[in-house]
């Protein structure tokens, strides 16, 4: 395939541009899911995982925690238990309540 590149437009010749970037791009991520895929393979071949040869774990999103305690003067004030206490659980827990009363 030969293009004659000095006979395109300014448009043409970013169109192309644009083209060319897309599938180096396409071609590099091909070529590394195939490498990867013949690195697992391997590594599968021999008993492992390709996280346990490379050190490499897999790192998981924590689910947002579900409400657990209620702030007594507004029940759609919520703390999940995680993370600084909210001042109203500091406040009630100060005037003599228990986590165990502000549970939902």
């Amino acid at each position: 395939m030969t293009i004659d590149i000095n006979s395109l437009s300014l448009k043409e010749l970013k169109d192309l541009q644009s083209q060319i970037a897309k599938a180096i791009a396409s071609f590099e991520d091909r070529k590394r899911k195939e490498a990867l895929a013949e690195l697992e393979e391997i590594a599968r071949a021999k008993g492992f995982s390709l996280a346990e040869l490379t050190g490499l774990t897999v790192t998981r999103k924590r689910a947002p925690a579900s409400a657990k305690y209620a702030n007594p003067a507004d029940s759609s004030d919520t703390w999940s238990g995680r993370g600084r206490k909210p001042r109203w659980f500091v406040a009630a827990l100060a005037a003599g309540q228990t986590p165990e009363d502000l549970l939902i």
